[in-house]
């Protein structure tokens, strides 16, 4: 349990965000598919996705380094932030039973990260780990192979 871990106040209710002994949220990922979005998957230019997954890279690294004063909190929130990706690389390897997709409401939040002036906002927003998956969209589409690809 990292809640409150060593008395440091800003790790207080840290496990009530995944659960004790879910660090990464993997415990109780059971989706549930709302949607299947028909996509149809095209060549795009490699750089134009990694330059939309660094932007997402460096707005976390944000997040970590402009709403986290402690030097152990960072480190704990980083190190969580890092391990909820692997069962999205389980899904992707598709060793996992689990669609790749992603949650719609969760994701619908990306806009409430920042005030008007461009600062981060510190609201809560309304979800807790245990939300993640409740509104699974999964693109599929009839180029894709989910054996093959």
């Amino acid at each position: 349990s990292f809640d409150s871990w060593h008395g440091i106040s800003s790790l207080h209710g840290f496990d009530n965000f995944y659960g004790v002994g879910n660090f990464d949220g993997s415990f109780f990922h059971q989706p549930t598919i709302v949607e299947q979005t028909e996509v149809v998957y095209r060549s795009i230019d490699i750089k134009i996705i990694q330059q939309k997954l660094v932007v997402l890279q460096e707005i976390a690294k944000r997040v970590i380094t402009e709403l986290i004063c402690e030097v152990e909190t960072q480190a704990i929130v980083f190190e969580q932030f890092s391990a909820s990706f692997a069962s999205f690389r389980n899904d992707l390897f598709r060793s996992s039973g689990t669609p790749v997709g992603y949650d719609s409401a969760i994701a619908s939040h990306f806009g409430d990260l920042f005030d008007a002036d461009g600062t981060l906002t510190t609201t809560d927003l309304g979800f807790i780990g245990s939300d993640i998956g409740k509104r699974l969209v999964v693109p599929s589409g009839s180029n894709w192979d989910d054996e093959l690809s």
